[in-house]
Formats: C-alpha cells, structure tokens, sequence
C-alpha cells in the first residue's frame, strides 16, 4: 500500500473512532440532561394550577414516567451497542454504522415521547398558563448549552 493509501486509511479510521467517540459523548450528555426538573417547576410552581389542573397533570406525569423509562433503556442500550461496535473494529464498520443508527431511532423515540407528553400537559392548562408555558418552553430549547 503506497504511503498515500495509508494515509487516507488513517484518516479515516481516525474519523470514525471521532464520530463514535462523538456520538458516545452526546448520548452520555443527551441523558443527563432532562427538561422535567425545571419542567415540573414550572407547571407545578409558576403556573398557579387549579386543584382538578394537578390531579389531571399527576395522571399524565405517572403515564409519561412509566413510558419514559424504557425508552431511556433503549437509548442506553444503543450507547453500549457503539460502545462494543466501536471496541470491536478497527474504524467505520457496518457494526459501528449499525449502532449510530439503533442509537439514532432511539434517542428519537425518546424525544418524540417527550414532546407529546408536554402538548399533553399543554392540554391541561389555561390559555394565560398556556402563554407563559410555550414561552419558557421556547426560551428552553433555544437555549446555547455550551
């Protein structure tokens, strides 16, 4: 193999242990990050419910907690599927590929359960806590993390 072919296939090598170390590191962050902490602060403190709007938010919180947690599994599973893909080969094989795909499809499915679940609490609420609700939910996901 001539130096330049060499090259190239350390570079790319290099590439994919850079992308899955990449993709590792965002999904460890990714599940530590959750909205719910401020999320329940907000709707539970800053919106003045009604006793009927907390009974009503107690059921759909209880729901999304029992459905949130095999999704989040999922997504660990899929981090440590990349994680033995990328242990396992020496680059970009279609193990690691596999696994940034699973990884993907599962961090998806959390997030869109995520998302239903605050339209659902959304539901619950005045059209005044509505306001104050999509305004802090906005200011949250345009939010810089870094």
């Amino acid at each position: 193999m001539s130096a330049g072919w060499k090259s190239i296939a350390i570079t790319a090598v290099l590439a994919a242990l850079a992308s899955g170390a990449g993709t590792w590191a965002s999904a460890n962050w990714m599940m530590r990050q959750h909205a719910t902490p401020s999320l329940h602060a907000l709707v539970h403190h800053d919106l003045d419910l009604s006793a009927d709007q907390k009974a009503r938010l107690d059921v759909i919180e209880g729901r999304f907690a029992a459905q949130r947690a095999p999704l989040e599994a999922e997504v660990r599973a899929a981090n440590d599927e990349l994680a033995r893909a990328i242990e396992a080969s020496n680059g970009d094989s279609p193990a690691v590929r596999a696994a940034v795909d699973h990884f993907h499809v599962a961090m998806g499915d959390l997030q869109k359960a995520t998302i239903a679940h605050v339209f659902e609490m959304r539901a619950t609420l005045t059209p005044t806590q509505a306001r104050i609700f999509d305004t802090r939910i906005v200011d949250a996901l345009r939010q810089d993390p870094g």
